[in-house]
This record gives C-alpha cells, sequence and structure tokens, in this order.
C-alpha cells in the first residue's frame, strides 16, 4: 500500500482515534459507480482486501450494516437465514444514507449517525489487513480486521457470493 497525505477529519476517523485504534489513511480519485475495483487498482491493493460497507434492510425495514469483500456480493437469502429473519434487502440510496449520515460511495461503518446491527463476513476476519471506508467517498482506512468485531461488535456471517 503506497503512502498517503493526511486526510482531514471525517466521524469514522475520529470514532477510530476515540477508541485508540491505529488505522492507515488511503485516499484515492473518487470513480461515480468505480468500487472496490476502482479503489484496490489506484491504491494497489488486493480487491479481496478492500471491504466495502452495505447498508440493507431486514423484513421490518430495520436498518443493518453488511461488511463484504470487495469482490464479492452478499447472497441475500443466507444472510436473512443467518440473522434470522424472513428477508434482506438493499436500502436506496437515500434511505441508506438517513441511517448511516454518510453519502453512498463513503460509507463506513464506524461513526455511524445510528446505532445498526452490523455483520461482517467471516473470511474478512482471517485476511492480515484491510482497507474499508474511512467516512468519505475516495478515502479508504487500513487497519487490522479484528477492528471489527473487537471494538465495534461486528458479528461474523458466512453469506458471501462471487460477484
Amino acid at each position: 500500500m503506497k503512502k498517503s497525505p493526511h486526510v482531514s477529519a471525517t466521524p469514522a476517523t475520529d470514532w477510530l482515534k476515540a477508541h485508540g485504534i491505529a488505522f492507515t489513511e488511503h485516499p484515492y480519485d473518487y470513480v461515480e459507480h468505480g468500487g472496490t475495483a476502482e479503489s484496490s487498482k489506484q491504491l494497489g491493493v488486493d480487491e479481496h482486501a478492500v471491504v466495502k460497507t452495505l447498508v440493507m434492510q431486514d423484513d421490518k425495514a430495520e436498518p443493518l450494516v453488511v461488511l463484504m469483500h470487495g469482490d464479492r456480493t452478499v447472497s441475500l437469502k443466507e444472510l436473512a437465514r443467518q440473522i434470522p429473519c424472513k428477508k434482506v434487502e438493499p436500502c436506496k440510496p437515500e434511505v441508506a444514507q438517513r441511517h448511516s449520515g454518510y453519502l453512498v460511495g463513503g460509507t463506513s461503518p464506524f461513526g455511524l449517525r445510528k446505532a445498526m446491527p452490523i455483520y461482517v463476513q467471516q473470511s474478512i476476519l482471517v485476511l492480515p489487513r484491510i482497507c474499508i471506508n474511512g467516512g468519505r467517498r475516495g478515502f479508504l482506512v487500513g487497519l487490522d480486521p479484528q477492528v471489527l468485531t473487537q471494538a465495534l461488535g461486528a458479528r461474523p456471517v458466512d453469506c458471501a457470493s462471487p460477484q
């Protein structure tokens, strides 16, 4: 990973600092609909280690967050079975923004506006290091994936599907 210039604070970086969590900053040029493929290419990291933060909702329209490998998709049926509920679906962008406090494309699981259950694809936890959104479009933070369960309280699930 390249060493990058300092980026101004976000609710996510404020949360990480407040919890004493070490992280590295990785700004890149945001490309609309570029997703993790674009950020991993620009930063020179494996897309599998770039974690996307997805705001979803259950059958009662209650929001939840799913953390998934950049090169995988969420099996909604499998996620619903594991958490358990009848069904899970992605939130509309404006609803996701209202729940998280972040613009879509800049959603971080840290410093969310509203407390929501967070689920993490369990295979993310065995990676040596991950990059995840730092609370702004075009900005990832690098950290130990154990932070997701130990500090954030994310619950491991196995709901990955190939892209």
